[in-house]
């Protein structure tokens, strides 16, 4: 099975931004975890702070896996784009936040790149990713 990681905005700061949210671990540290916990998966990984390059991104690999988990990070709130470019193939896209969105700010609430996803996982730090990884395993049952 292969799956792609895509982390928008920030998301490369991770470990060293707001760490009292996102936690003091680097997802570069976390990835080799999640690569350990997962050895059957074909993980792949992408990190962008510019939104055309995460939609040629999802473009790109939708053909060639057989899911994407993407934490669009900002963008999740306001990209119509991100949003038209999953519904625009059939590979399973499922969102994760690090944050639990609904328990900040009020424009954090709303997600458009969640609406065009199977599924959404918010709150549980890093381990959102291991959750989504976990449904495709299970899917693929």
């Amino acid at each position: 099975m292969k799956i792609i990681i895509i982390n928008g905005p920030n998301l490369n700061l991770l470990g060293q931004r707001q760490p009292e949210i996102y936690g003091y671990e680097s997802f570069e540290d976390y990835l080799v975890r999640l690569r350990t916990m997962f050895g059957d998966i074909q993980l792949t990984y992408f990190q962008s702070n510019i939104e055309g390059e995460i939609i040629n991104k999802i473009h790109d690999w939708s053909k060639n896996c057989d899911g994407i988990i993407l934490n669009a990070g900002g963008y999740s709130h306001t990209s119509v784009a991100i949003h038209d470019a999953i519904k625009a193939i059939s590979t399973p896209v499922v969102e994760v936040h690090l944050s639990n969105i609904f328990a900040r700010e009020e424009f954090r609430h709303h997600s458009l790149t969640g609406a065009a996803c199977i599924g959404s996982i918010s709150g549980f730090g890093l381990k959102s990713y291991e959750l989504a990884l976990q449904f495709f395993v299970q899917k693929e049952d």
